[in-house]
Parts: structure tokens; sequence; C-alpha cells
């Protein structure tokens, strides 16, 4: 009887000397040259006949990538690193847009809000002029020039400035907020398109590795149908020369 073979279910990474599956086995041969050597500054002793898992090769993708950031831009800003912890821990950036935009208003911000929509509406415009004309009318028409706010009108004019002066630093509490939701937001896009960079180079890294190991896999198989077909000629010339 013939003894089966058993095949490992694991093997030992190079890398951290801790045992995975073997699914999750991938050779150095099929890393990029520049990543594996980013991986020999840290581990000198990986070379092209070591191996990692798959885990590990992500970890160091995002290292990779980090380390990259800094070379371009510097020092890497909060924004940059909590796009590198998203990449880490699979997050979205969209949800803290979510978040943000969920956020509870004060009542002051509320109001500022209300007093800024009000204050730059037609319904402001057509019933302010309503009351100025009204004020104009009465004290000049009805009261024959001698009411409560004669010509010139000074009442009017210090009702007029105290609204103006109380009404502008209101409109501009709530465009300043709304100026820092548009920063928070552009913030948020420069983040989204920057992982988007990122996740694409990481793509083209999974790609690469993927050709490069369907080409191993497919010279491994080129190899064994060579070494069969020579097999079947040696048979075939065999039988030819018992004829």
């Amino acid at each position: 009887m013939k003894k089966s073979m058993s095949v490992p279910s694991e093997f030992i990474s190079d890398l951290s000397q801790q045992s995975f599956s073997v699914f999750q086995r991938v050779s150095s041969q099929s890393i990029s040259e520049s990543l594996l050597k980013f991986i020999q500054i840290n581990n000198p002793n990986f070379n092209e006949n070591s191996c990692l898992s798959i885990s590990e090769l992500s970890a160091i993708r995002v290292q990779f990538i980090s380390s990259k950031l800094k070379g371009q831009i510097g020092e890497l800003s909060s924004m940059e690193k909590l796009v590198i912890e998203t990449l880490t821990n699979g997050d979205q950036i969209s949800n803290l847009a979510l978040s943000q935009d969920n956020t509870p208003l004060s009542r002051g911000q509320k109001m500022a809000d209300h007093v800024a929509t009000f204050g730059g509406s037609w319904t402001f415009i057509i019933s302010f002029g309503f009351f100025l004309c009204v004020w104009i009318i009465m004290n000049t028409a009805f009261l024959l020039n001698k009411g409560f706010d004669p010509y010139p009108f000074i009442l009017l004019n210090l009702i007029l400035s105290c609204i103006a002066a109380l009404q502008a630093p209101i409109i501009m509490m709530s465009q300043n907020r709304q100026e820092e939701k548009d920063r928070e937001r552009s913030k948020l896009d420069y983040m989204i398109n920057l992982k988007s960079e990122l996740e694409i180079r990481t793509l083209h890294e999974k790609l690469d590795h993927l050709i490069i190991h369907q080409q191993r896999d497919l010279f491994e198989i080129q190899e064994i149908q060579i070494e069969m077909m020579k097999d079947i000629t040696i048979s075939l010339n065999a039988l030819n020369k018992s004829h």
C-alpha cells in the first residue's frame, strides 16, 4: 500500500516567525522590488527565498505608503494620519462627515441661522419696506410732521442703525460657522481623494502580486507538461525499439 503524503496546513513566516494558514502564504518573489527593499530595511534576513502572510503584507503596504507620503510632503499631518488609520482599520471617511452633520446646534447657532435666513430673504425686504412706508406716512401725512418722530426721522434712523448693528454680527456668526463647515468638508474631500489614491496604489500592488503568482504557476505547469511530454516520448521510443 502507498503511503499518503500529508500536505502541511500551516507555514512559518520568515518575517515574524509565527505560524499562519498555508492559504495566506505569499512568496517574496511575487512582491514588487520596491516593497521588498522596504521590508529588507528592518528585516535584512528576508530574501528572495523567504515568505510571509497576506495580513503581514497588508500591514507592510500601509507602512510603505506612510513612508512614501512622508518623503513627498514631509511630516504627516493629522489628516494623513487619519487616512492611514482608516486604511489599516478598514473604516470609511464618509462616516466622519455624517457624524459632523449630525452634531446638534446650540440655541445661539440656531438663532443666528434663522436671522441670517430671514434677513437675506424677500420676506424681510418687503416687510421692512412696508414698515418704513407706514412709519413715514404716519408721521408726515396723518400726524402732519408733529408726531413722535417728525422729519428727518431721527428715531427711525436710530432704529435702523441698531438693527444693522445687531443684524450684521449675527449674520457673520452664521457665515463663519458655514465657512467652518465648508473647510471641514474640503478637508474630508482631500482625505477621501488621498485614501482613494492610496487604495488604487495598493490595488496595483495586489494585481501585480496576482499576475506574478499566476505567471509562476503557469511556468510550473509548463515545466510539468514538458516533463510529461519527455516521458511520453521516451515511452514511445522504447515501444518502437521493442517492435
